[in-house]
């Protein structure tokens, strides 16, 4: 094995300093490996792999523990490929055996701080104070780095919800589910892609004129196509008792309506609020109660 951009080969003279030393500001993977190892064979190469295309967000480094058995016998070398990261001098995750590329670039997403972050925390913190149009730049610039972190995907859709521009929040989440970009990068936080595409759901089926759409509601008798576009359009305001109150008087009324369009529309909002949501406990309970009635 010979050293390459990045990738060294580390023992006594240099394993401090790489690895414990070096790990203080890159996060370092060591390769402990043998030439006599025909795993050890076939992981390497994904290894070199995944090192160059993340160019330089950790560094690997490989050791023979036939020719350093201490250096092995340090860190409780038991069986061979056995790959550890280090970050500030410290053992932060490990893996033993050869894992597939795809669980290995799941396993390094998980453990390499992202390039882009800094970029995202800020363009995050921009957002929040109002200024979505800001915080997009800012993401334009962190997609120049690496558009398809997971990360920033979610933030470009929460940011162009702030926009109204839900029908390209929710191309950018679908770009996340392409098949070429499953395979390379399996999605890691499936449950927040979710909630953001019941939001997005939510915000494109929105009208405008509130006002309006809240005195078609209260008509009576009860009018379901107006109570859902009112019902659509305190969804895509964040107003989601009184969106889920709405629902549940179409699903009470007609439940046929729509192809049951109030209860679908009811699922969707509670996949917006996740499960852990008092509210979605609440309208779960009262929308089983009605069904079940």
């Amino acid at each position: 094995m010979s050293d390459s951009a990045y990738a060294i080969d580390v023992g006594r003279d240099n394993f401090d300093a790489v690895v414990l030393q070096g790990s203080a500001a890159t996060p370092v993977l060591v390769d402990f490996w043998a030439p006599w190892c025909a795993p050890c064979r076939a992981l390497a190469p994904i290894l070199d792999k995944l090192a160059a295309e993340m160019a330089g967000r950790f560094v690997l480094a490989k050791l023979n523990t036939d020719l350093y058995p201490d250096i092995a016998g340090r860190y409780g070398i038991r069986g061979i490929p056995d790959v550890k990261v280090f970050v500030a001098g410290e053992v932060v995750d490990a893996f033993t055996g050869v894992l597939p590329e795809r669980e290995l670039r799941a396993f390094l997403e998980r453990v390499i701080p992202s390039s882009v972050a800094p970029l995202v925390a800020r363009a995050r913190a921009v957002r929040e104070t109002g200024d979505a149009g800001q915080a997009l730049a800012l993401l334009a610039d962190a997609a120049a780095v690496d558009a398809g972190d997971e990360a920033l995907v979610f933030e470009q859709a929460e940011t162009l919800l702030a926009l109204d521009r839900a029908q390209d929040a929710a191309a950018a989440l679908a770009a996340l589910e392409a098949p070429d970009r499953v395979r390379a990068r399996p999605v890691r936080d499936r449950s927040r892609l979710e909630a953001l595409q019941a939001r997005t759901t939510l915000r494109a089926h929105a009208r405008a004129d509130a006002a309006a759409l809240a005195a078609a509601a209260a008509r009576v008798p009860v009018d379901c196509a107006a109570k859902l576009a009112y019902a659509d359009a305190l969804a895509a305001g964040g107003d989601y008792d009184t969106a889920l109150r709405e629902l549940l008087a179409i699903v009470a009324t007609n439940r046929g309506f729509g192809d049951d369009v109030g209860r679908t529309r009811m699922l969707t909002i509670f996949a917006a609020l996740g499960g852990d949501s008092d509210l979605v406990r609440r309208y779960r309970r009262e929308l089983a109660a009605v069904i079940n009635r």
